[in-house]
């Protein structure tokens, strides 16, 4: 008797796993490590070469921390020095595949830890770099084109699971979609603010610098780059499209970078929308130059091993974090430009032109004298720049001077802050409460009652310049 049941078909969660095992050419995530990897060893040494390790890590007196990070220090001067070379060499064991599972993970560690050392140093794509770090972390990205596959005595492999492609798309989708969100607002779209504040400061430049100063290039580069922002990650995913929105990626990435002082930003997201080509992009760019790069021969996808499903469930996590923790802020009501809760960690990218400055008012309720205590005493220039204009590093000062004065003179003070704040142009407004008792104020998650309303007035408009008329 034989045996003529139909065969069986595969569930939903086996259909999920030859999805995410597939496997596919490890060209380019080869590529895209050895790239990642470039970019942390030039990073480190570029901060080692102009000094900013001492700039920003040893010189200042006191860091503002982030909430809950307080804990965390900066190290010595050699021991920061030190960091910074070890970040150097590890990002190059990153790039040619060397111990990279260790590499890797202390690379995570060790930059993820330089940024939680002062909230003033925080960027945007710093906070990208230390994610690609930890899902890095996760891929066997050495299994090809390494030094690791060069020593081991397990036969090279030329593919990688599908998944390692997937996440990185995500998060580098991610990026570009809440930038484009963020910008539709009316400072941006209706008022071509900050835009124009910038522009109309680069006039100096050769040939292009007299436009820059007329106000409709602002507001076509701002209607520009939201466009550009929330629809570019759709044409990179499209093939027939890929090559003309990279081309897009190119330029949009290179002017901002002649533009704007951004650091690296640009570079790294010029590196990162390279996980939108296929896994084989490499080999076609060389036998685009003659070279001979066949392509592997790809097997089935393999059995789903037994962490599979808590593997999936933890992805699934990560996913949707990334995809909630930057809509946190409308939780809280307001424009988050100028209150800032929920402003960091959202991919809000040069939304804002804030300027501020601040004094402390410190009374002894002992004597009933009040004195002024400049954030200078505490922050230099730059910390003091950023600080000014964000509330929770307001808050964390203030804290900070009633433990001095309290220390000094045995008595909690009374704090209050003089913070006046100007967003997009506008007229400077009070941005705390300046009857309020900052020293009593606790940081946390909750929506803050101590900032003071958003402006209501619009942001600047700047007159065209007449650089064409006589």
């Amino acid at each position: 008797m034989t045996d003529e049941r139909e065969p069986r078909e595969p569930g939903r969660g086996e259909r999920l796993a030859r999805i995410l095992l597939r496997p596919t050419d490890a060209a380019a995530l080869a590529a895209f490590r050895f790239l990642f990897g470039l970019l942390g060893t030039v990073s480190a040494a570029r901060f080692l070469a102009y000094g900013w390790v001492d700039d920003f890590f040893v010189k200042p007196k006191s860091f503002l921390h982030y909430w809950g990070f307080e804990w965390v220090e900066p190290l010595s001067s050699r021991g920061m020095h030190a960091l910074f070379v070890a970040l150097a060499a590890v990002s190059a064991c990153v790039a040619v595949g060397l111990f990279y599972r260790a590499a890797i993970v202390l690379f995570f560690l060790g930059f993820t830890y330089i940024q939680l050392v002062d909230v003033t140093n925080y960027l945007n794509h710093y906070y990208l770099v230390s994610l690609l770090a930890l899902l890095m972390s996760f891929m066997p990205l050495h299994r090809a084109y390494s030094v690791d596959a060069w020593l081991s005595k397990k036969p090279p492999s030329d593919t990688l699971p599908a998944w390692c492609t997937y996440l990185l798309r995500f998060q580098v989708g991610t990026v570009y979609f809440f930038a484009g969100l963020a910008k539709v607002n009316a400072d941006w779209l209706l008022h071509a603010q900050p835009l124009n504040i910038w522009l109309s400061s680069r006039t100096y430049l050769p040939v292009i610098g007299p436009l820059l100063g007329e106000r409709w290039v602002a507001y076509a580069m701002s209607w520009a780059g939201c466009l550009f922002d929330l629809t570019v990650v759709l044409f990179l995913m499209m093939p027939r499209t890929r090559i003309a929105a990279y081309a897009v990626v190119l330029v949009f990435h290179a002017a901002t970078k002649a533009l704007f002082p951004i650091g690296m930003f640009p570079v790294i997201m010029v590196v990162a929308a390279l996980a939108f080509f296929s896994p084989s992009w490499p080999r076609r760019l060389l036998r685009a130059f003659g070279r001979k790069a066949q392509d592997p021969d790809l097997p089935a996808p393999p059995a789903a091993p037994r962490p599979f499903n808590a593997c999936v469930a933890a992805a699934a996590c990560y996913c949707a974090f990334q995809l909630l923790w930057p809509l946190r802020t409308h939780l809280y009501g307001g424009d988050v430009l100028w209150h800032e809760q929920g402003m960091r960690f959202s991919w809000r990218v040069m939304l804002r032109e804030k300027n501020g400055s601040v004094t402390y008012l410190v009374t002894n309720p002992r004597t009933g004298r009040t004195q002024e205590v400049p954030p200078r005493k505490y922050l230099n220039s730059r910390q003091e720049r950023d600080f000014s204009t964000q509330p929770d590093l307001i808050l964390q000062l203030a804290h900070r001077i009633a433990r001095d004065f309290e220390a000094k003179e045995g008595v909690r003070p009374v704090v209050r802050a003089q913070a006046l704040v100007s967003l997009n142009g506008r007229p400077a407004e009070l941005l705390v409460d300046p009857e309020r008792d900052l020293a009593q104020v606790s940081d946390g998650l909750a929506r803050a009652s101590w900032i003071k309303p958003s402006p209501q007035s619009p942001p600047i408009h700047l007159e065209a310049i007449a650089w064409h008329r006589p």
